[in-house]
């Protein structure tokens, strides 16, 4: 089990972030000011994903590699994989 409260807590903060764009958008904000916030929001959840990532590689990759199921290896190798190849193509 992973304590994830600094995520749930990252992760409100960034739902605030969100929720005062759309009243940026709402009442006509200049485009610039809610396109800088929309960046903040971005960098927030990169943070927050890097965090889980981190969490990740520590604890369910590293039980994985040390573990002696060569196919659960290759299925955790395998999804950071995936993971990453995504964040590429966005």
């Amino acid at each position: 089990m992973h304590d994830h409260s600094d995520v749930l807590h990252r992760l409100k903060i960034t739902e605030g972030h969100l929720r005062g764009i759309q009243r940026m958008v709402e009442e006509d904000t200049y485009c610039i000011d809610i396109i800088r916030q929309i960046q903040a929001v971005q960098s927030s959840l990169n943070k927050i994903s890097a965090k889980l990532l981190e969490g990740h590689l520590n604890s369910c990759l590293i039980t994985a590699v040390r573990g002696d199921d060569p196919l659960e290896q290759e299925r955790v190798l395998k999804e950071i994989n995936e993971v990453f190849e995504a964040a590429n193509k966005i």
